[in-house]
């Protein structure tokens, strides 16, 4: 379990913040035991965007998932799939060969949640030009040598 993270659920009402509407930017509470704030830290995790990723409608053993995964310890990549698999969205089906051999899938649940990344990842393939030139403008600006006062 992470860190600050609480096993027990709990809601978000009652937090004081101004009821934007629909608009309103504060949509989860920011309490470390806001279970949304918690699924959504989860699921935005690079780990856990990657592992739904490779996911996507094929079953793959742990050491396929570590292969494909750069840089990824074991440690992390098994505590990311208990994360998975404990919030309903990753499969472990064990079978009982010699050696032991453990597989790995989406639910239906994890199905849908990989719809929503591959949205965010094709918006960011279209934009990828657009989000560089920003970068490139921002970092120039940044290198801007500052005009220091003169003394008198």
């Amino acid at each position: 379990m992470e860190e600050g993270t609480s096993k027990s659920p709990s809601n978000c009402e009652g937090t004081g913040l101004v009821d934007y509407g629909d608009a309103d930017p504060f949509q989860w509470d920011t309490r470390e035991d806001c279970e949304v704030r918690q699924i959504l830290d989860r699921i935005a995790d690079k780990w856990s965007l990657l592992v739904i990723a490779l996911l996507d409608n094929r079953r793959l053993r742990f050491t396929e998932l570590r292969r494909e995964i750069d840089g990824v310890s074991q440690r992390m990549l098994t505590v990311t799939l208990r994360q998975l698999e404990r919030d309903g969205l990753v499969l472990r089906t064990v079978h009982a060969v010699v050696p032991p051999r453990v597989d790995y899938e989406l639910t239906a649940l994890g199905r849908t949640l990989h719809a929503t990344i591959q949205t965010l990842v094709t918006w960011t393939e279209e934009h990828q030009p657009e989000i560089a030139a920003a970068r490139a403008a921002y970092d120039a600006k940044q290198e801007e040598p500052v005009a220091q006062p003169v003394a008198r």
